[in-house]
């Protein structure tokens, strides 16, 4: 698939708006739940023992939540590809 200006301008729009969330969230607390399944899919100590004392007395102890602080250049490197994308796409010919 060929991409055409409309979907430069489109992946400038999310990168735009990713951008700046990024700039106004410090950090994200993810639900137990998200942080059981990333512990068993990255194969975390915690995760392995957690099920093998859930194993032994019926219950698994509760996993402490992820958070995930994100770097202060994330959102202006979001924001710069975002305007380089966004002007590259007004510079391309129209399709058709």
């Amino acid at each position: 698939m060929e991409l055409n200006r409309y979907h430069y301008f489109m992946i400038g729009l999310f990168l735009l708006l990713c951008g700046l969330e990024l700039q106004t969230v410090e950090s994200v607390t993810l639900t137990p739940e998200v942080t059981k399944f990333l512990a068993e899919r990255s194969g975390h100590p915690v995760a392995a023992t957690g099920k093998a004392v859930g194993v032994l007395t019926g219950t698994e102890p509760p996993l402490p939540p992820k958070t995930i602080s994100f770097p202060e250049w994330a959102g202006y490197a979001a924001l710069s590809a975002s305007a380089v994308l966004v002007l590259y796409s007004l510079m391309l010919p129209k399709p058709g």
